[in-house]
């Protein structure tokens, strides 16, 4: 179940991550108040994983989720370059946190 809620804070990294584009400099307040809200539950999912999980690999994996997702998303919604270094660097990143799940016992 903490694996779950690891990869849940990490949806909602990338959910703040996202969120910081559309603040503006904090300077709008919808986008702001989503963006912490997103950062408050993603902190606080993390320390509920924290609780069983190694803080290393809990660390690793929630921020690999939201270093994937966020790049990912800036592709498509922000036009960031999507080449091929990019995809096979964020493969070897996906590839640690399955790497990190299957060595657990």
């Amino acid at each position: 179940m903490n694996w779950f809620i690891l990869v849940v804070a990490g949806l909602f990294e990338i959910g703040w991550a996202i969120g910081l584009k559309y603040t503006e400099g904090f300077s709008r307040a919808w986008p702001t108040a989503g963006t912490l809200l997103s950062m408050a539950i993603s902190v606080a999912l993390l320390g509920i994983a924290m609780k069983t999980l190694p803080v290393g690999t809990a660390y690793a994996v929630w921020v690999g989720v939201g270093a994937i997702g966020t790049a990912i998303l800036g592709m498509f919604l922000f036009g960031e370059p999507a080449t091929l270094g990019r995809i096979l660097s964020l493969l070897c990143i996906f590839a640690g946190i399955v790497g990190l799940r299957l060595s657990m016992p």
